[in-house]
């Protein structure tokens, strides 16, 4: 077989897909393993995943294909919603069920009344200090390869917002709770630090994320599901599991453009459009229902292209 001929298979084996992919990620697999399982499934050429979960976690993983890419940022700094299930009276290195036991005592004193006043401390805007078993980076290493060989990092505070703390259930000394919070805040640690508000210590033994910005867990499909699809229907068929490139970003406020002031914003030039907010980012819709991308509103009222996606428009076309 020629190279050439390789190479036309290489490239007919990969499609160029646009969309986003609500993924139910199974716990003990990490969110790349789950990307590149999800990449090979779809024969993506391009996909991102945005926001990772521990492989201890399961749940929402939104997977982004193609032009899609671009405004996966939005997905990483969006609030987070959870369902974390904690032990009581015993805390672990790591602040999950597979790190090393640091301490065991006793719950005799705990009671709902008293995690119900312990939890009132964490609620609102609060400074956590990250776990060391993260994959924030130090000298151009994750926390967790240095926590592995027993070396601590001085971690300085950050700044996070709980909205949501809600006791689901506690019995015997299994805690559940409903978590919503702002972006960079690690569950785990939450957990440790309340366990030791309480006097007990705590770990997570199970966490699955149902909520990422305006994405919800009722759109997402598990791997099983888009297996199945791909044998019954064939690869053209899992493209139906795909979500508008524009989710993302739906939240912001959108500007209707005409042909004419699409066509010159595409070019990179900035435009003005009637009735655009003041300052911002905003959604560029030509005229209402086709997304090109993201610009931001300039001091002089006009609207600059800042995230564009790929759009065939040339002057006169009539999309």
């Amino acid at each position: 077989m020629s190279t050439n001929h390789n190479l036309k298979f290489k490239c007919e084996r990969y499609r160029d897909i646009d969309g986003v992919l609500l993924l139910d990620k199974p716990k003990s697999i990490t969110s790349n393993a789950a990307l590149q399982n999800i990449k090979r499934l779809f024969r993506a050429r391009k996909a991102g995943h945005s926001g990772s979960l521990d492989p201890i976690a399961s749940g929402l993983l939104p997977i982004c294909f193609g032009e899609a890419t671009k405004f996966s940022r939005f997905l990483l700094e969006a609030d987070k919603r959870y369902q974390a299930t904690a032990i009581l009276g015993i805390r672990t290195d790591s602040g999950d069920e597979e790190g090393r036991v640091l301490s065991n005592r006793s719950i005799s004193s705990i009671s709902l009344s008293l995690i119900e006043e312990i939890l009132q401390q964490f609620r609102g805007d609060i400074f956590q200090v990250p776990s060391m078993y993260s994959a924030i980076k130090h000298q151009g290493q994750p926390l967790y390869k240095f926590a592995r060989l027993g070396i601590n990092i001085e971690r300085p505070k950050r700044p996070i917002s709980v909205s949501l703390l809600k006791i689901l259930n506690y019995r015997d000394n299994i805690l559940s709770l409903e978590v919503h919070v702002s972006k960079g805040t690690y569950i785990r640690t939450l957990i440790d630090d309340i366990g030791e508000a309480l006097g007990c210590g705590a770990h997570v033994v199970e966490l699955r994320r149902f909520g990422v910005g305006s994405y919800q867990s009722s759109e997402m499909y598990s791997m099983d599901v888009l297996e199945n699809a791909l044998q019954e229907g064939g690869i053209e068929s899992l493209d139906s599991y795909l979500l508008p490139v524009d989710g993302a970003v739906i939240k912001l406020p959108s500007v209707i453009l005409s042909e004419v002031t699409a066509y010159y914003l595409m070019q990179g030039q900035p435009v003005l459009i009637p009735y655009a907010p003041m300052a911002g980012l905003v959604r560029l819709m030509l005229n209402d229902n086709q997304f090109l991308g993201i610009g931001e509103i300039l001091e002089d009222g006009r609207v600059a292209p800042r995230r564009l996606i790929r759009c065939a428009l040339k002057k006169g076309d009539s999309l």
